[in-house]
């Protein structure tokens, strides 16, 4: 049985689809190629509109003008329009850096390519087909930069049609098929190719800055550094349990040990807890640590990464529905419990009792989890009532001591911690620490985690001998980081989680 007829058989085949099947089974029957490899081209379809376009965009060629420069191109076909004796097409590149996918026109004319060759064109070109040109460059008599072909070859076939180019798709469909949306939406391959600036601003910001990027492992024995529920799978090799890291931290910190003096990479973190616009199962972290800084210090750090990315951007102020974000004003900085006071018009404190900030929640319909202390029922108020309304950059900082286990404690008062968020259009974007480098009172802590773990807690962390053995050997005091890239990616383009990553997990088609 051959693989046209298993094709063709497949019950998502549609009637379009078999056409192209039928086509390329011809092509091949016929003793051509649907997907040669011997294909190559001199130029692209925008260095072809540099060439012959001014600074001020406009051609350099007149209506009718036609050259003698041959070149050979290739794109995928996303417009045609055959009539008689003369064909057109569009021909779309593939999107790079700096051309977010150029369009060229293609004429085909009886004349210059021959009966045999217009007419295999007619009969066997379709919309998202890749194909090859050899010809001259030439302006059309309506001002359309072109080239007139003098050979072409089919260069790949598409057996699935493209999406209508002019009807809106969905958000389900654009992120389920990304590789489709790519192809139609202008806007899709912009996000790509923004995400790509904002990732080496900033690596470039910390690079200048003396980070050194390392890579850890992804695959862990005791998962850590996080509140965080894991995703568990099982190593055959050595027959035990591991997980799928839910930070960065451990190693880095590790690292830091060993006498990296300032150390950060940016990967892959898997959480398995919520999606919804702002939270993914699988997003892109940064973490970075540097040895002789604090809270303040690394505070200054991601500042330095943000305004990177603004200046790389050209983005200095952004308009949401809540008001103007002004990354060029100023970062301030609102400590919790005064925070939450002066949202409340009565005084919160580390001494209220929890009966009465669980009534405060009452009266503000927030829901609580019973199991909850005191210090976490604060920061669930200050998230509901008070980060919403910062819209400029905030760190907001002085956090009960649950809320970041591997946070040195407070200066002024253990039961706070030297930690911040970064709060930029109500949403949290960073995390900062004066990091904990007490091997006694780390291992204090993570037993107090790994028996809330015990007890039934998910996201609790587990006790990890070796991090605190690597600890006991000493390390600087030192501040960290982490940025959610995600999240910075939709603070500059207003978009959501979904959108921001090229292929998000989403939920199986039935």
């Amino acid at each position: 049985m051959s693989s046209d007829t298993v094709s063709s058989q497949s019950p998502e085949v549609s009637e379009q689809m078999q056409v192209r099947l039928d086509k390329r089974a011809r092509i091949i029957a016929d003793g051509g190629q649907a997907y040669p490899v011997d294909l190559l081209r001199d130029h692209t379809l925008a260095q072809i509109r540099q060439k012959y376009t001014d600074d001020l965009g406009e051609l350099t060629l007149a209506p009718g003008e036609e050259t003698t420069d041959e070149v050979t191109i290739g794109g995928r076909v996303v417009f045609v329009r055959n009539t008689g004796k003369l064909c057109f097409a569009s021909l779309q590149d593939g999107f790079t850096e700096t051309s977010n996918g150029e369009r060229l026109q293609v004429m085909l004319s009886k004349a210059e390519v021959g009966d045999e060759a217009l007419a295999a064109w007619k009969s066997d070109v379709d919309l998202g087909d890749h194909v090859w040109v050899r010809g001259r460059v030439v302006v059309s008599r309506r001002g359309e930069l072109s080239i007139m072909a003098s050979e072409w070859r089919m260069a790949s076939k598409a057996l699935r049609p493209l999406p209508t180019l002019h009807k809106e798709l969905s958000e389900e469909s654009r992120v389920r098929r990304r590789y489709a949306d790519l192809v139609v939406r202008d806007e899709s391959r912009q996000m790509v190719r923004t995400r790509a600036i904002i990732t080496r601003a900033v690596r470039h910001a910390l690079d200048e800055r003396g980070f050194l990027e390392i890579e850890t492992p992804i695959l862990q024995l005791v998962h850590g550094g996080a509140a965080a529920r894991p995703f568990n799978t099982h190593l055959n090799a050595f027959d035990i349990d591991m997980s799928l890291r839910i930070a960065l931290e451990l190693y880095l910190k590790r690292a830091m040990v060993g006498g990296t003096d300032r150390v950060y990479e940016m990967g892959r973190v898997f959480r398995n807890e919520g999606i919804d616009s702002s939270h993914s199962a699988e997003f892109s972290m940064l973490e970075a640590y540097m040895s002789w800084g604090n809270q303040f210090t690394i505070a200054e750090v991601i500042k330095d990464i943000i305004m990177e990315v603004a200046d790389a951007l050209d983005i200095h102020q952004i308009e949401t529905p809540k008001g103007t974000i002004d990354l060029d004003g100023e970062w301030r900085w609102v400590s919790v419990y005064p925070g939450l006071s002066e949202k409340l018009g009565r005084e919160v404190t580390l001494d209220t009792p929890l009966e009465e900030l669980q009534a405060i929640a009452a009266e503000h319909e927030i829901e609580l989890d019973p199991s909850w202390e005191a210090g976490k029922v604060v920061m669930e108020l200050f998230g509901e009532l008070v980060e919403p309304e910062l819209i400029n950059p905030t760190f907001v900082c002085d956090y009960p001591a649950i809320a970041q286990p591997l946070a040195r404690p407070h200066r002024d008062d253990p039961r706070m911690v030297e930690a911040w968020d970064l709060i930029i259009g109500g949403m949290e974007r960073g995390t900062g620490f004066s990091e904990l480098v007490d091997p006694v009172i780390q291992r204090e802590v993570l037993t107090k985690q790994s028996l809330a773990a015990a007890a039934g807690d998910p996201e609790a962390m587990q006790l990890d001998e070796d991090f605190l053995e690597a600890l006991e050997f000493g390390c600087p005091p030192m501040g960290g980081l982490g940025l959610g890239v995600d999240r910075l990616v939709m603070l500059f383009t207003d978009a959501g989680i979904r959108e921001t990553i090229l292929f998000p997990l989403l939920k199986p088609e039935r």
